[in-house]
Formats: structure tokens, C-alpha cells, sequence
């Protein structure tokens, strides 16, 4: 029998549009504040790079002015989250594997992923709640990013890129697509799906995740 120990891979997953489908962290709170139009703006500008993340994240800060833990919360449970996300990271786990959530969304929602059995979390980081202190550029995450953080948890895990499977849905997953072997698009348009091991449409982690659990 193969030695377990040398197959073992970790799972890096998106949050926005990825298992959050139709939507993105940022929506979702600024739903509960009543300030969809506002983020709609701030997303299309994001969306046609107009503005960049740090930028993004400055204005964001400021239209949160009022934002609560309580905002958060809500936000988090009224997400229109991917069926089946817990049941998948109990199997990835049992099966001596690692899951870790990668996003530029802010890190007080995706840190709250802990919870659901992520072994790692990671998100840009914004000051605590209720915000008293300005935006700081640096702690906001870039799709380069993202490939820095998966170099760090490969490390952590005692891992290469090489035993990694990416899910993602916007050309902000792109450069990690280019670095890891088994990549996922996740209700993706073409230009990522053009760039991913395997393309999925639909609600359901637990399928997406069929077409890479037996490979790899």
C-alpha cells in the first residue's frame, strides 16, 4: 500500500464567488448595513480595475463607518453559502489532508471559517470592530498574495505547491491557478475556467469536490 504521508495534499479554496456563490463577503455585510448600492459601485470599479485592493479596502472602511461584530454575524449566516462545505472539510480532514480558506475579503469573516473546519484562514486584515483606526495598505491581500500564503501554509504543513488543489472563481485566483497542479473553477466564467484542471456549475461543494477527491 502507498505510504498515505506522501499523497497527503492541501485544499486552498476561495470565498468570494467561489464558496459563497453569487456573492462575496463585502455584499453580504454591507447588505446588512443597507448600503447595497454603494458596495455595488465599489465592486464594479474593483471588477473593471479601476481601483486596486488597498484602494478597495479604504473605501470599504469608510462606508463601514457604523459596522458591529453583529453586522458580521448576520452577514455570515445569511450568506448564500455552497451546500455541502462542512461535510467536505470533515472528509478532507479524516482523510489526512488540509483545508485552508485564501481571500481578499476582510479577515473577521473569513477567520470565522474556523469554525466550520478549516485549518486555516486567511483574509485582509482590517482594524478591530468598531473601527477606530484607519485602513492599513499593507495587510490587504493581493491575488499575489494568495500564492505567498499557499507557499507559507505548504510549509506549515510540511507540503509542496505540487500537492495542492486550488478552487476559485475570478481572475483574482489566476496566479495560483498557474502554480498548483489540480485546479477547480468554481461557477467561473471562461477566463479562468480556460486556465483550470476542471470546471464546475452548481451548489454543491460535495460535487465539485468529487472531481478531484480520487486524483492527485
Amino acid at each position: 500500500m502507498a505510504d498515505r504521508a506522501r499523497t497527503r495534499r492541501l485544499h486552498i479554496f476561495d470565498l468570494d464567488g467561489t464558496l459563497i456563490r453569487g456573492s462575496a463577503a463585502p455584499v453580504e455585510i454591507s447588505r446588512q448595513l443597507g448600503l447595497l448600492e454603494e458596495i455595488g459601485e465599489l465592486e464594479r470599479d474593483m471588477i473593471a480595475r479601476r481601483i486596486g485592493p488597498p484602494e478597495y479596502a479604504v473605501r470599504v472602511h469608510a462606508l463601514w463607518s457604523d459596522l458591529t461584530d453583529a453586522h458580521v454575524a448576520a452577514a455570515f449566516e445569511a450568506a448564500p453559502w455552497l451546500e455541502g462545505i462542512r461535510e467536505v472539510w470533515r472528509e478532507i480532514r479524516e482523510g489526512g489532508d488540509y483545508c485552508a480558506v485564501i481571500s481578499l475579503s476582510p479577515s473577521f469573516f473569513v477567520e470565522r471559517l474556523l469554525g466550520w473546519g478549516a485549518h486555516s484562514a486567511h483574509g485582509s486584515r482590517f482594524p478591530e470592530l468598531p473601527f477606530s483606526r484607519p485602513v492599513d495598505p499593507s495587510g490587504i491581500l493581493s491575488a499575489a498574495a494568495k500564492v505567498k500564503i499557499a507557499d507559507e501554509l505548504c510549509a506549515e504543513f510540511g507540503l509542496g505547491l505540487d500537492a495542492c488543489v486550488a478552487y476559485g472563481d475570478s481572475m483574482s485566483d489566476a496566479e495560483i491557478f498557474t502554480v498548483v497542479p489540480t485546479t477547480v473553477a468554481m461557477n467561473a466564467d471562461h477566463h479562468l475556467s480556460g486556465l483550470a484542471t476542471y470546471a464546475y456549475t452548481g451548489g454543491d461543494l460535495r460535487e465539485a469536490y468529487e472531481l478531484v477527491r480520487f486524483r492527485g
